[in-house]
């Protein structure tokens, strides 16, 4: 078919489309001539791929398609995967460089194109805007709402600090850009962002809030269990540094007074996924807060806690034909067959698509914050 490829001797198949902003589905050459493709997700992270194409000499692409432009920067691509039927989009995003590499061996030269997902978008043009009265998630819907035409679909949790804009006292500026400035925000909050492709063709998720880790879980990774093991090999680590107290003080405008700020519970924004919470053996003082509105005080402490508790990683690869599922990232899985210690639910920190015809390879990082599953029982 023009638009599909199999993947390994399961049923998996892959679809490519490509096109300026609205997609279709590649030419049949395309596709035959396509060696691999690399997609790497990770949570807080810009998304990015990279396509090998066999580059036969006197072939369309060399001949027709890259001398007009098919394959140029800002060429979208959307890549879907069908497991069993069920289709997954894993990439949305654009072209932003191509390679040639030529050979004198036959069917050696190929075409290597490089791309990131549609945040892309915001991170090419510098701006400077002010944002009056309106607290950190509004000023991120005002952002988003520039990039519909992309079909992105803001998914904005408003922040756990409640930080009510004074216009009287101090006006919000933006400067450089949108990406910056929402991933400035995101921090600053203890959130993450990133685009989740689909769930449909040509839409995506723009997902600003906490890492999400409550909620419906993914297909469990079975390891040592003979033949319903998943995944070949795990490894976990334990880094005693890893988890940090922040330190931070704040100064009463009217007293002049400072005060250490109380350690924040960081449970409503990380709930925990370990039975064993792993103790912060660092401390670091956070500068710059004493001169803070108290409320933005509060969210940095929070923030800084949040993001440095996970102490917990681990590291695998499956075979997706083995697993029967697509691993996806930002979201929860189940681990079982590794002990009492690390068995249990993790978060999908990120996740590599390595995909080659008679192939389909997941590389993964998983993390939490503390040890021993909370539950005796790993669904599903």
């Amino acid at each position: 078919m023009a638009d599909e490829t199999p993947i390994g001797s399961g049923p998996v198949h892959l679809n490519l489309r490509m096109g300026p902003r609205l997609t279709r589905p590649v030419p049949a050459e395309v596709t035959e001539a396509l060696l691999s493709a690399q997609i790497t997700m990770t949570a807080g992270e810009r998304s990015g791929f990279q396509l090998a194409f066999d580059l036969t000499k006197r072939g369309v692409i060399s001949e027709r398609l890259l001398p007009e432009g098919f394959f140029d920067p800002k060429t979208r691509v959307i890549v879907t995967t069908s497991i069993k039927g069920t289709p997954t989009v894993i990439l949305d995003g654009l072209i932003v460089r191509q390679e040639v590499g030529a050979s004198n061996i036959p069917g050696q030269t190929t075409l290597t194109v490089t791309g990131e997902d549609l945040t892309l978008l915001m991170d090419l043009e510098e701006r400077t805007d002010r944002y009056p009265n309106l607290p950190p998630s509004e000023r991120v819907r005002r952002i988003l709402a520039r990039y519909s035409d992309y079909g992105i679909q803001p998914r904005v949790v408003p922040e756990q600090v409640h930080q009510p804009p004074r216009e009287q006292l101090r006006v919000e500026y933006q400067t450089g850009t949108d990406l910056q400035y929402v991933n400035e925000l995101a921090r600053a909050n203890g959130y993450t962002f990133y685009l989740v492709p689909g769930p449909g063709l040509g839409q995506s998720s723009a997902y600003w809030g906490p890492e999400r880790r409550l909620g419906r879980r993914q297909h469990a990774l079975n390891v040592n269990m003979d033949v319903n093991s998943t995944v070949d090999q795990l490894t976990f680590a334990y880094d005693g540094t890893a988890r940090e107290e922040p330190q931070a003080r704040w100064q009463d405008p009217r007293t002049r007074n400072a005060h250490l700020l109380p350690q924040p519970d960081i449970d409503p924004l990380r709930p925990p996924l370990g039975k064993r919470a792993t103790p912060a053996l660092k401390r670091k003082t956070l500068s710059g807060t004493a001169k803070k509105a108290l409320d933005q005080a509060q969210a940095e402490i929070l923030a800084r806690a949040a993001t440095s508790a996970d102490a917990i990683s681990g590291s695998g690869s499956l075979d997706v034909n083995r697993h029967g599922y697509v691993l996806q990232p930002r979201e929860l899985v189940g681990v079982r067959g590794t002990g009492r210690t690390y068995d249990g639910d993790y978060y999908v920190r990120s996740v590599t698509h390595n995909i080659r015809p008679g192939s389909y390879q997941q590389n993964f990082t998983l993390s939490r914050e503390g040890l021993i599953a909370r539950s005796s029982t790993v669904r599903p």
